[in-house]
């Protein structure tokens, strides 16, 4: 396949257009995430308790022995509260000292209450990005909990009740683009190893000419070089999302005349590899036909159903305010639920500009459209949302440095998104002669732009 240098950027162009985006629009929506309740327990396996059983503001929260009572019955909810008999757990005095003590209080809403769950059983706080403790590292009953700067130490390690939401679980979530097509591919093992990402994104299946899948439209699914990456990456104990679409090559979803033809061809992608997820990468004019709009939303529904638990990303362009609502509101309207709305917050005239800044801004419209569309609270749309970004100089002259993937990455920390990528990983070195579809453009090491969102715990 040919495809212009970089690569990515008319397809954000044409992907302002009301009528692409409309396509997806009817196609996609997101479900929201839900509580869970039950104990959490921390250091020798004791459970975090209310003293007394006491529901009064300013009950003291403690490690005790296990014993069933509502005093030890925690809801961890998706907005980012933790709460026990009708209260929310709290920092006292709204402190962000190593050694405050944790409380129960009447929910306000402030950062002081808001807290996240790590993959490796941290409970951070928002507003100090500081650990729930236990005090001394002691397991006596009654040893008050605290917070303080993460360690990692065992006395900081808690396990949660978990419930069926959206909720990423890293490092599915971070999942960079790589391509095979050109821009001379690095050896995922290499990249793996120095960064600890685990996931790739692989660009790009296309038809053939016909309603059969191919990379790039041309390369068979299994045998060659795109089926040695997916075996390289799962020996390393990663994973592989095929991607369906970009911008250049001839589309499935034209190429298939029905809807039961496209979830065919999306199916032997997913059989050909035990797929747990797909990207559908909404970048060209073959979207803005409603006859194609509508035989993708069919096709994806199939797919949904037949393959349970699979997860499915829809990846669309984004103006600095957002992406065009008409494409959100469709997507309310279709009954297809989806699993992240990815933006891609570059080649929409950022030249010049503080990219990190003017991907906020694009996510935050992007979050106001879920919540018009759905009626969704803040945290349910952020946690159906997702950036993909591109790393270094752009198609249009904008530079995304690595200070801008650290802004990036702790907004989708602060928010839970369910998604965090880039275009692409074949760019994450430094050039030596310019910009180019093997180099970022911009003084680097390489796998910076990867490092930074491979620490991403969701």
């Amino acid at each position: 396949m040919t495809r212009p240098p970089l690569a990515r950027s008319a397809v954000i162009r044409s992907a302002l257009t009301s009528t692409l985006l409309a396509l997806s629009a009817g196609a996609f929506g997101a479900a929201p995430a839900s509580a869970a309740t039950g104990t959490i327990t921390g250091l020798a396996g004791k459970c975090l308790d209310v003293a007394g059983a006491s529901s009064a503001n300013g009950a003291a929260v403690q490690l005790y022995d296990c014993n069933g009572t509502a005093a030890q019955q925690w809801t961890v909810g998706s907005d980012g509260t933790i709460r026990a008999l009708g209260k929310c757990l709290d920092v006292t005095g709204n402190s962000t000292a190593n050694g405050a003590k944790l409380q129960l209080w009447d929910c306000t809403g402030g950062a002081n209450q808001k807290w996240s769950v790590s993959a490796a059983g941290d409970i951070v706080g928002q507003q100090a990005d500081k650990c729930a403790d236990v005090t001394g590292n002691t397991s006596t009953n009654g040893t008050p909990i605290q917070i303080w700067s993460c360690t990692g130490a065992a006395n900081q390690k808690w396990t949660v009740p978990t419930g069926g939401g959206t909720t990423p679980t890293a490092p599915m979530a971070v999942a960079p683009y790589l391509y095979n097509g050109w821009g001379s591919p690095p050896n995922p093992t290499t990249v793996m190893n120095a960064t600890g990402v685990k996931w790739f994104t692989l660009a790009f299946v296309l038809s053939n000419g016909t309603c059969n899948p191919q990379w790039d439209g041309s390369r068979p699914l299994t045998g060659g070089v795109d089926q040695q990456t997916v075996n390289t990456v799962r020996a390393n104990g990663g994973d592989v999302i095929p991607s369906f679409g970009g911008y250049s090559g001839n589309k499935l979803e034209s190429s298939c005349t029905s809807a039961g033809a496209l979830a065919g061809a999306y199916q032997k992608v997913v059989n050909a590899y035990g797929l747990k997820a797909i990207d559908i990468d909404i970048e060209a004019d073959a979207y803005s036909n409603p006859t194609v709009q509508q035989r993708t939303v069919d096709a994806l529904k199939t797919i949904k159903a037949d393959n349970p638990g699979i997860k499915v990303y829809v990846t669309i362009g984004t103006g600095q305010s957002g992406p065009d609502t008409g494409l959100i509101d469709r997507a309310a309207n279709s009954g297809l639920t989806v699993d992240s709305w990815t933006i891609m917050p570059f080649d929409f005239g950022g030249a010049g500009q503080n990219m990190g800044t003017l991907t906020q801004r694009a996510a935050e419209g992007l979050k106001t459209a879920l919540k018009n569309a759905y009626g969704y609270s803040d945290d349910q749309a952020y946690r159906d949302m997702g950036i993909s970004s591109m790393n270094g100089i752009t198609d249009q002259n904008e530079t995304v440095t690595v200070a801008d993937f650290q802004t990036i990455f702790t907004y989708a920390q602060q928010h839970h998104l369910a998604r965090l990528t880039f275009w692409s990983v074949n760019r994450d070195r430094p050039c030596t002669g310019g910009v180019a579809d093997s180099c970022s453009g911009v003084s680097q090491q390489n796998w910076d732009y990867t490092r930074v969102f491979a620490k991403y715990t969701g």
